[in-house]
């Protein structure tokens, strides 16, 4: 059996995507994130991986919605997880590419 690998195990990141599954599903109040707990959990990974020159991708989900919804919209969750990582993070609100 393999031993499990960490991000110091992978290979050169600088200048791959790198897609980071995050469960960023929050606590919203007033259109705002109320509890960022989650967010900080999330931050020494994508923090590592973008110190390593790695474009990091984060992928998430916000509730439970059937089909497009706004208010269940991470736009907001995208805001503060760029205030607690102290870096931009752009909000994309559909898919891209081929």
């Amino acid at each position: 059996m393999s031993a499990f690998r960490t991000i110091d195990d992978m290979p050169a990141l600088a200048g791959k995507t790198v897609l980071v599954r995050a469960d960023l599903n929050v606590p919203m109040a007033d259109g705002a994130v109320s509890d960022d707990t989650r967010l900080r959990a999330a931050v020494p990974t994508i923090a590592a991986l973008a110190d390593a020159g790695a474009r990091v991708a984060v992928l998430s989900h916000f509730g439970r919605p059937k089909g497009p919804d706004t208010k269940n919209s991470l736009k907001p969750v995208a805001t503060a997880l760029g205030a607690v990582l102290g870096r931009p993070v752009t909000f994309i609100a559909d898919c891209m590419g081929p």
